[in-house]
């Protein structure tokens, strides 16, 4: 069936060879429960963002696998032969696949950053060129971002950035000469994106000056 634009793709990080072996030999990707976002769950496309891990292929989106199916399972479901694992109970979503797909156009991350999950739509992933292109904020954020693009501005979107163990996360990170910033775009909230919103008392004197609009 061919992908319609407003599908839900989510788009995994896949860190290791072996499951994308499983992925291709047995049909299926496992993901956390208590990680897994609410607003993808379910959703008929996956699609695998691959680390440094995979070569020549790392650090960008190659491929994508129709979802034919998502049940909760328990590691020990998916690896009987792993009794002795320490997350052996632990829940996690068995999304049973097509197989997979190579994109005509890898999507590739310009710049080293950490990923977990990002929640698109299927006209976005078709054509986006790097990972920023995946998004979707408020009408505030997507303006500035295709500002920023025609100015030929690099700039992050979604940027996490971690400092005394906190993780707080950035509508779009600038990295300047002069230090960094963090731009705010308030608005309506996008659906599936945390409620984690950086305050800037929190980086603001460790290299970053946080611009709210």
């Amino acid at each position: 069936m061919q992908p319609q634009p407003d599908d839900i793709v989510l788009v995994a990080v896949m860190t290791n060879p072996r499951d994308m072996e499983i992925a291709r030999q047995q049909g299926w990707y496992r993901i956390p429960v208590k990680h897994a976002p609410a607003a993808a769950v379910g959703a008929p496309y996956l699609a695998f963002y691959q680390t440094k891990a995979f070569g020549p292929e790392r650090w960008s989106v190659n491929y994508y696998a129709p979802a034919t199916g998502w049940e909760t399972v328990t590691r020990l479901d998916l690896f009987p032969q792993e009794p002795m694992h320490p997350r052996a109970a632990q829940e996690y979503y068995k999304v049973s696949l097509q197989p997979l797909v190579a994109l005509p156009q890898p999507v590739t991350s310009k710049k080293l950053r950490r990923l977990a999950f990002i929640v698109t739509r299927w006209a976005l992933l078709e054509r986006a060129g790097e990972i920023n292109d995946l998004f979707h904020g408020n009408e505030l954020e997507e303006r500035l971002w295709r500002v920023l693009k025609r100015a030929g501005i690099p700039a992050e979107r979604r940027f996490e950035v971690r400092e005394q163990r906190q993780t707080y996360l950035l509508d779009l990170a600038v990295f300047c000469r002069q230090g960094k910033l963090g731009v705010l775009c308030q608005g309506e909230s996008t659906p599936g994106e945390p409620g984690c919103w950086v305050q800037e008392c929190a980086l603001v004197g460790r290299g970053w000056a946080v611009l709210r609009l």
